[in-house]
């Protein structure tokens, strides 16, 4: 499948699934369009950091902002704005077992960067990592779940797909499985590690899996493992009970840790 074609399931994807507004559709479209207006690529696997880099190197010569009669150039936070929708797109790819290049090739600038409008406030956020009940086997499970995904990005197949032995607590890492068999190692901050670490010395099955079913459907068995469907639910669950309308997902926590990597 071709680019063209695969933009359209993105953007798609975007209003369907993530519930992004018409604006940021539309802003993630002029993006992408003028990337590939530029590289003149066909097909995603033939997206190389070449293009990238020469890309970056283009927007830096851009006009930007017109100041009377002078023209300035673009500034890097708009900059940001065009890889960021690129990262995104790959990532999307990425998860839908589409080789092409890696999203975590692209680096942003480091810039004093603004949210887009239509994300979620820090403060709804904070009622949303407190809405588990801390004193139950299942909120305990829930908050490590909302953290991980707020504070370290993670996707849906990897959070699902994390066992008891793939943490490391002395170092504060995690190893990450791809699904191209890769291995990455991310670090998860104290606050994040104490949530976990909470989570696994108060559980009494044996299971290799991190993060498990319960309460009544634990008993239905086949695998315990907790699956996409149901972090899906539990996160718009929690959203739901705190009051925020926004439509939270578990992709739409992970593009709000995107966006945050290039504040300062």
């Amino acid at each position: 499948m071709n680019l063209v074609e695969l933009k359209k399931q993105f953007l798609e994807h975007l209003k369907v699934e993530l519930g992004r507004s018409a604006k940021t559709i539309e802003n993630y479209d002029r993006y992408l369009k003028r990337f590939s207006s530029f590289a003149k690529v066909k097909k995603p696997a033939e997206l190389t950091e070449e293009h990238v880099k020469n890309f970056r190197l283009y927007l830096d010569k851009q006009p930007g902002t017109k100041t009377g009669e002078q023209v300035e150039l673009m500034k890097r936070r708009t900059q940001n704005y065009y890889l960021t929708a690129l990262r995104v797109f790959l990532g999307f790819l990425e998860e839908q077992g589409i080789k092409s290049l890696n999203p975590k090739n692209i680096k942003l600038d480091k810039v004093a960067a603004e949210y887009p409008p239509d994300l979620v406030f820090s403060t709804e956020l904070k009622r949303l990592m407190n809405a588990p009940n801390k004193k139950t086997l299942e909120g305990k499970r829930d908050r490590a779940i909302l953290k991980l995904l707020l504070f370290n990005g993670l996707r849906t197949y990897e959070l699902t797909g994390l066992c008891v032995n793939d943490v490391d607590m002395l170092k504060g890492e995690l190893i990450i499985k791809g699904r191209d068999e890769r291995i990455n190692k991310v670090l998860i901050s104290e606050k994040t590690k104490t949530t976990l670490q909470n989570y696994l010395i108060s559980r009494e099955d044996s299971h290799d899996a991190m993060f498990v079913r319960y309460g009544r459907k634990a008993n239905d068995g086949g695998d315990l493992r907790l699956s996409s469907r149901a972090l899906q639910r539990l996160v718009r669950k929690y959203s739901v009970s705190v009051g925020i309308t926004a439509k939270i997902t578990p992709q739409a926590m992970r593009h709000k840790f995107t966006a945050d990597l290039f504040r300062d």
